[in-house]
C-alpha cells in the first residue's frame, strides 16, 4: 500500500512538472511573441501613421500661417506701397487687419526696411532700433538668406502674450529687401492644438530644435523637460534622427519603455517627435499571460485531482485483484501469507495460541466432471461462505489452491481449533448445494495444527497440510489434527 501511495505520488509530480513545463512555456511563448508583434506593430506601423497624420494636421494648422505670410510677402500691394512712399498708413493697417480678421490669425505686422516702422493691425506700433534687445528679431531676419523664420517671442501689442510669429522676407521687384511681414499664433493657441492631436491620437507629442531644445509641448506633465537631454537616453538617440526620412526608435525614460517616431518638419524646422508609452500595452499583454497562467493552474489541478482519483481507483482495483479472490471473495494466497505471518508475530509476542486449519473440497474434480465447471463454482462460494460463516471477526481465511481453504485462528488452542474445524466440515455437508435444479452433494476433509514455539508459517502450514492429509487417508469428511497424525 505504501509503494502504491509513493507511486501515485510520484506520478502526480511527473504529471505536475509536466503540465506546468508546458503551459509555462506555451504561455511564456506567446507572451513574448505577443510582446514582438506589438512592439513591430507600434514602431513599425502605428507610430509612424500616427505621425503621419499629425504631420497632415500640421501642414493644416501651422504650416498655413507660413503660407499667409508668404502671401503677404509677395502681395503687391504692400510692395507697391512700400515703393510708393508708405503714404496712408491707415492702408497698411487695413490691410493686416483684413490679414488678421480673415485668416483668425494672432496678430499680423509689417516692419520697413526704409522708415523702420513697425505697423500692425490697429495701429504703428512702434520704430525699430538696433539698440533694442526686443527688436533683435528684426535685425537677425534682414542679414538672413532664409525666406523665412519662425520664431517665439513677446507680443508687445498683445500685452507680451508669447507668440509664435512667422517672420517673412518682403523684397522688391528687383529683390532688394524693403521689410519683414507675416502672422502670429499664440503659443497657447498652438499647445491647444498638441493638446487636441493628442487626445485624438492619444499620443505624447512635442516639437524639438535641431539642437535638442524642446520648443512646444502641450499641456500636462508628459513632457516637463526642456531639452532632450534630460529626457532619459534620448539624447543619445539623436544622431539616429533624419532630415530626410523618419525614424522609429525606442528608449528608457523613468525606467519605462517608450517608443518614438521622428520626423523633420521642414516648414518650420524642428523635429516631430510622436511617443507612446510601452508599458500600456505591454501591461494587457501580461494581464493576459496572468489570467492564460492562472487559468493553467486551474487546469493542472482539475487534472491532477483527476488523475489521483483515477489512479488511486485503479489502485484499489489492482489491490483487490492481488488481495482477493474473485470468485470467493476471499484473501488470495499472497494475501493470506503477509497477514497470517503478522498473526504469527502478534501470537509469539503476545504469548498466545493459534492454530491452522486447511479444508479440502471431497472428489472435488468429479463434480466439475459430472455437473459441469459453472456448477463447481457454486460449490467453491457455498463452501467458502460456510467456511467464513463458521469463523469469528479476527480470523483469517483464504483460498489457497483449486479446492483447498485454510483458516488462521488467533488467540485458539487445539481443543478449539478442532472444534471450529468440526463446526466447518457440518456446516458443509448439511448445506445442500444445487446449481439448475441438480443437488450436488459435497463434503470436506479438513487438517488442524497448532503454532509450536519458535515456529514458523511454512513448518505451520507443512504441520496443517499433513493432518489433512491424514484426513483424506481416513476416508475423507473428517477432522484430523497434528495429534492424530502423531499419534499414527
Amino acid at each position: 500500500m505504501v509503494f502504491g501511495i509513493l507511486d501515485r505520488r510520484r506520478l502526480v509530480i511527473i504529471v505536475s512538472i509536466l503540465l506546468i513545463g508546458g503551459f509555462l512555456v506555451t504561455s511564456l511563448a506567446s507572451y513574448f511573441v505577443s510582446r514582438q508583434s506589438l512592439r513591430h506593430a507600434v514602431i513599425d506601423t502605428e507610430l509612424p501613421l500616427t505621425s503621419d497624420n499629425i504631420y497632415s494636421e500640421i501642414q493644416k494648422d501651422l504650416i498655413q500661417p507660413i503660407l499667409i505670410s508668404s502671401v503677404m510677402a509677395t502681395d503687391t500691394f504692400l510692395r507697391n506701397w512700400v515703393l510708393d512712399g508708405e503714404r496712408d498708413e491707415s492702408h497698411v493697417i487695413q490691410y493686416l487687419n483684413d490679414i488678421k480678421q480673415r485668416y483668425g490669425a494672432f496678430t499680423s505686422f509689417f516692419v520697413s526696411e526704409q522708415t523702420r516702422r513697425y505697423y500692425h493691425a490697429d495701429s504703428v506700433l512702434k520704430t525699430v532700433q538696433e539698440t533694442e534687445p526686443r527688436d533683435e528679431w528684426y535685425f537677425r531676419v534682414r542679414q538672413m538668406t532664409a525666406p523665412y523664420e519662425i520664431n517665439v517671442d513677446p507680443d508687445l501689442a498683445n500685452q507680451d502674450a508669447m507668440t509664435i510669429f512667422i517672420n517673412y522676407r518682403v523684397l522688391d521687384y528687383q529683390d532688394n529687401f524693403i521689410g519683414a511681414t507675416g502672422i502670429g499664433l499664440t503659443v497657447n493657441a498652438v499647445r491647444g492644438l498638441i493638446n487636441d492631436y493628442q487626445r485624438r491620437f492619444g499620443r505624447t507629442v512635442y516639437f524639438a530644435d535641431q539642437a535638442g531644445r524642446i520648443v512646444l509641448i502641450g499641456e500636462g506633465e508628459a513632457v516637463p523637460e526642456q531639452n532632450i537631454a534630460q529626457r532619459g537616453n534620448l539624447a543619445a538617440l539623436m544622431p539616429q534622427w533624419s532630415r530626410m526620412e523618419t525614424r522609429s526608435l525606442e528608449y528608457d525614460y523613468n525606467g519605462k519603455t517608450r517608443f518614438l517616431n521622428v520626423r523633420f518638419i521642414p516648414e518650420l524646422g524642428w523635429y516631430l517627435l510622436v511617443e507612446k508609452d510601452a508599458d500600456g500595452d505591454l501591461a494587457e499583454i501580461r494581464n493576459a499571460l496572468y489570467v492564460n497562467l492562472a487559468i493553467c493552474l486551474i487546469i493542472t489541478i482539475l487534472v491532477l485531482v483527476a488523475t489521483w482519483m483515477t489512479v488511486t481507483r485503479f489502485q484499489k482495483r489492482l489491490d483487490a485483484m492481488a488481495t482477493t479472490d474473485k470468485l470467493t471473495g476471499l484473501a488470495t494466497r499472497h494475501a493470506f501469507d503477509i497477514l497470517q505471518q503478522q498473526a504469527v508475530r502478534d501470537a509469539s509476542r503476545l504469548a498466545q495460541p493459534m492454530a491452522a486449519i486447511m479444508v479440502d473440497i471431497d472428489h472435488f474434480k468429479a463434480i466439475n466432471d459430472e455437473f459441469g465447471h459453472p456448477a463447481g463454482d457454486r460449490v467453491l462460494c457455498g463452501v467458502a461462505n460456510a467456511i467464513r460463516a463458521s469463523l469469528r471477526s479476527s480470523d483469517i481465511i483464504c483460498r489457497w489452491g483449486g479446492d483447498e481453504f485454510q483458516v488462521a485462528l488467533r488467540n485458539c488452542d487445539l481443543i478449539n481449533a478442532e472444534r471450529v474445524a468440526e463446526t466447518i466440515r457440518q456446516t458443509v455437508e448439511n448445506a445442500g448445494f444445487s446449481y439448475e435444479g441438480h443437488s450436488i452433494p459435497a463434503t470436506v476433509s479438513v487438517g488442524v495444527a497448532v503454532l509450536r514455539a519458535s515456529e514458523d508459517v511454512q513448518s505451520l502450514t507443512g504441520r496443517a497440510d499433513a493432518a489433512l492429509y491424514q484426513a483424506k487417508q481416513s476416508g475423507r469428511n473428517c477432522v484430523r489434527s497434528e495429534e492424530a497424525v502423531t499419534a499414527g
